[in-house]
């Protein structure tokens, strides 16, 4: 077979303050051996720790681990203002896995103020720690309909929460900060900042779509999952959500052997950045 021609350099960064950003680096490396789509790009996975670094990305993951630190280390390094504009400003995909979730809503709940700074972009509230202490983590198989392809049902993806949070609720787009949500007790919102651009600002007008729940664990069983009978179900926990340019999981992919997830989104930037290379 003839060597494809690479129409395109991208570079992904994974934020490296704090958490699993090894794992997301080596999943990412699998992924794109996983289809030969992927040969048309040459890829970058690099680690972010300083703005420079942030400035050379096309698209971004914020690793599971403590968002607090990773907050707290992103401010003063003087990381925490440049990630908000890529997020927010720029609007370049992004994705929060678990901890990066937190990071990433409008909204978080369960939170003292002042003892959590926000970077924005999904309209949503976050519910910290949802499921409990490190103790009481657990591993379940997901059923995860934007996986599915050409109308085929693809196998369950193991999911790992360790002490994960959920998406409480989906919030209306405003304009703004969330300021509804600012009168709620132990709660934090993310500081607004403007689209740069018309493109950028259809990013922000995108609703929520709500891509994947967590049934009822008690009613939960494998056997549901391989036959997918709560594919459209409307209830249970909101575990992963996009919203434009910004996806966001509450469990943990980079923690699995399965490079699924990695492999969609990376189709996702992919189409976003030759996107944006033809306005």
């Amino acid at each position: 077979m003839a060597d494809q021609i690479v129409s395109e350099n991208i570079t992904v960064g994974v934020l490296a303050l704090q958490g699993a950003f090894l794992e997301h680096q080596r999943l990412l490396s699998r992924a794109i051996s996983s289809s030969d789509s992927f040969k048309t790009v040459s890829w970058s996975f690099n680690e972010i720790r300083t703005p420079a670094e942030l400035s050379q990305c096309h698209a971004l993951i914020i690793p599971g681990g403590e968002s607090t630190t990773m907050a707290l280390v992103a401010a003063n390094s003087g990381l925490l203002e440049p990630l908000r504009q890529f997020v927010k400003v720029n609007r370049k995909p992004t994705w929060g896995t678990c901890a990066g979730l937190i990071l990433l809503a409008e909204s978080a709940n369960r939170t003292k103020r002042g003892g959590q700074d926000l970077i924005g972009g999904l309209d949503v509230r976050v519910n910290r720690n949802h499921f409990g202490r490190q103790t009481e983590s657990f591993e379940t198989d997901l059923h995860l309909p934007f996986l599915n392809s050409q109308g085929e049902l693809e196998k369950s993806f193991r999911g790992i929460f360790i002490r994960a949070p959920v998406v409480e609720k989906v919030l209306p787009v405003v304009t703004g900060e969330q300021r509804g949500e600012a009168g709620r007790e132990d709660t934090v919102i993310a500081p607004s900042r403007p689209a740069m651009d018309a493109a950028a600002a259809e990013q922000v007008n995108q609703l929520v779509k709500v891509m994947a729940r967590l049934p009822n664990r008690a009613k939960l069983s494998p056997s549901s999952v391989s036959e997918g009978k709560h594919i459209n179900s409307e209830t249970g926990d909101i575990i992963a959500v996009w919203q434009g340019n910004v996806f966001g999981t509450s469990f943990h992919p980079e923690l699995t052997q399965d490079p699924r997830i990695h492999a969609w989104w990376l189709e996702e930037v992919k189409s976003a950045v030759l996107r944006d290379k033809d306005r």
